[in-house]
């Protein structure tokens, strides 16, 4: 008798525990519906414009995102260093929003990370003095961007392209590396683009766009006669694929190229390189090395491709992933001259 009351008085409990549990989840699926994933805004760890880079807290990036890269010159073609997110505004499509990250460039003293592509024409008409004056040129590119988390790679193109070196920061098997430049056999096409659209690949597969939760600043140094002859892939299609991948491309325009295209005061032509857009279009910057000593030419570029600025802001609700094609401006102080890494991104859908 004792056992069965103490049954029934156990299975009494149980039933109340029930009923609670119950009344439970009915009144919390009263209080709000459950969010549908998708729907949930990611957390978003970015610090207000100009606050990273003084508390030297490193930012985490969100995948949403739209970063920009933006070189900034004086009236003489120096880069401006001091500047602050006040300074600039982001439209996209022509309506601006809130810069929502600024100026990832050190954290403690520690400077951006950068990934950098030599792509070195040999198609035959560069003379034996030039590609040793080259040699040293690029040897102090490297060499002034040697106290950075720093990588660097090497492709020669002619016909084809070829990679010489993948990316290292190894000195010594760079100074190799362009060494073996003078044995490359040459070719009469300059497949210019190839070699560029090789280099973007690269960029993207070898070089992943943060490291230790930092944007890497990624770019591509072309020399070259700046007569493309042959590709197979074309301008506005790398210019897309190096938008895509903030890849920012430098041309360097050789000494017995350009003294064949001057005009009376002995400044060159443009090339039909610098006609395609591709530098204009990326960021880059396009040079002619008409004196003797590259050094100093390498050596701004190299300035440029360290003190560039970046700037991100995410894009409206009705814009984000809708698979169409943005237009983007970055506006800046009176006077100074600003070059962007893309003017344009592409929201892919889901």
């Amino acid at each position: 008798m004792k056992s069965t009351f103490q049954s029934v008085r156990f299975f009494a409990i149980l039933s109340v525990i029930a009923i609670h549990a119950v009344g439970t989840r009915f009144a919390k699926s009263q209080e709000a519906p459950p969010q549908d994933p998708a729907r949930q805004q990611r957390p978003r760890r970015i610090e207000e414009p100009g606050r990273a880079e003084e508390s030297g807290d490193v930012v985490r990036i969100d995948t949403d995102l739209v970063p920009i890269d933006v070189a900034v010159t004086d009236g003489q073609g120096r880069p401006v260093k001091n500047l602050t997110a006040g300074d600039f505004r982001i439209f996209e499509d022509g309506v601006e929003r809130h810069i929502a990250f600024f100026n990832l460039e050190r954290r403690g003293g520690d400077n951006r990370p950068i990934a950098v592509v030599f792509a070195l024409d040999i198609s035959g008409s560069m003379s034996p003095k030039e590609l040793e004056r080259l040699r040293s040129a690029m040897q102090v590119f490297v060499e002034h961007l040697g106290d950075r988390t720093s990588l660097f790679s090497v492709i020669a193109f002619g016909m084809s392209a070829k990679t010489i070196q993948s990316f290292t920061n190894d000195r010594q098997k760079l100074e190799r590396a362009f060494d073996r430049l003078a044995r490359e056999p040459n070719g009469l096409s300059t497949h210019t683009y190839d070699a560029v659209d090789d280099a973007v690949r690269m960029l993207v597969r070898h070089a992943p766009k943060t490291k230790e939760r930092r944007l890497i600043r990624r770019a591509v140094v072309v020399v070259t006669d700046g007569f493309p002859v042959g590709d197979t892939v074309a301008p506005a299609t790398v210019i897309e694929r190096a938008n895509a991948a903030d890849v920012t491309v430098f041309t360097v325009t050789m000494p017995s190229y350009s003294r064949l295209l001057s005009t009376a005061d002995n400044a060159p032509l443009p090339t039909p390189l610098d006609v395609s857009g591709l530098v204009e279009k990326t960021g880059g910057t396009n040079v002619y090395a008409t004196e003797r000593n590259f050094d100093p030419l390498f050596k701004s570029i190299a300035e440029e491709v360290a003190s560039t600025y970046v700037l991100a802001f995410y894009p409206s609700s009705e814009s984000k992933r809708d698979g169409k094609v943005h237009t983007l401006r970055v506006q800046g102080p009176n006077g100074l001259t600003l070059r962007q890494s893309r003017q344009e991104y592409k929201n892919y859908g889901k």
